[in-house]
Order: C-alpha cells, then sequence, then structure tokens
C-alpha cells in the first residue's frame, strides 16, 4: 500500500512539475514526512497512533526499499536515495547561500 501511494506520488510529481529538482525536493519531503512520523511515535507513546503508524507507514524510505528489495536491485536503490539526498543538500547548501546576500 504505501509503495504505491510513493509511487503515485512521484508520478504525479514528474508528470506536473517535469524538472529534477522538483523530483528530489519531492523523495526528500517524502522521507522527511516518515521520519517525523516514526519520531512522533516513539516521542508520544499513544498505543491509537503507534498502530496506525506502524501498520500504514514505513520509518523512511530506506526502510521502504529494504521491505520490498533485495540483492544487486536494493543497492542500486540505495546508491540512488544516497545521491538524491547528496542533490537535495546540494540544493539547501545553494539556497542558504543565496539569501545571505
Amino acid at each position: 500500500m504505501d509503495l504505491i501511494i510513493l509511487l503515485v506520488l512521484l508520478v504525479l510529481t514528474i508528470i506536473f512539475f517535469r524538472r529534477f529538482s522538483n523530483i528530489v525536493y519531492v523523495i526528500c519531503i517524502i522521507d522527511m514526512f516518515l521520519r517525523i512520523l516514526d519520531r512522533l511515535d516513539h516521542l508520544l507513546g499513544v498505543r491509537e497512533f503507534s498502530n496506525l503508524v506502524n501498520k500504514y507507514f514505513h520509518n523512511s524510505l530506506l526502510d521502504v526499499i529494504n521491505s520490498y528489495t533485495t540483492g544487486p536491485v536494493n543497492l542500486i536503490l540505495v546508491w540512488l536515495l544516497l545521491i538524491i539526498y547528496i542533490i537535495f543538500l546540494i540544493y539547501v547548501i545553494k539556497a542558504f547561500f543565496r539569501k545571505k546576500k
């Protein structure tokens, strides 16, 4: 279920925005959202919320990749995710220094 939602979001982003930078931002936003949900689950300790989060969401995009792939495909996807994180970091650093002027 979660993999289908992530793929639909990625396809919609590609269709509507068509820029590589927007795809990078969406992937990182989704990963941050999943990590925030995971952190909230651990910090709040509310059973109903924990059940909801654990049933419908993974901890991160890396967890999604590891859940659905193995072997060389897993390694390739993990490297692609790492490259996307590096590109995102470059975009954030450029935006930070542009705003300082």
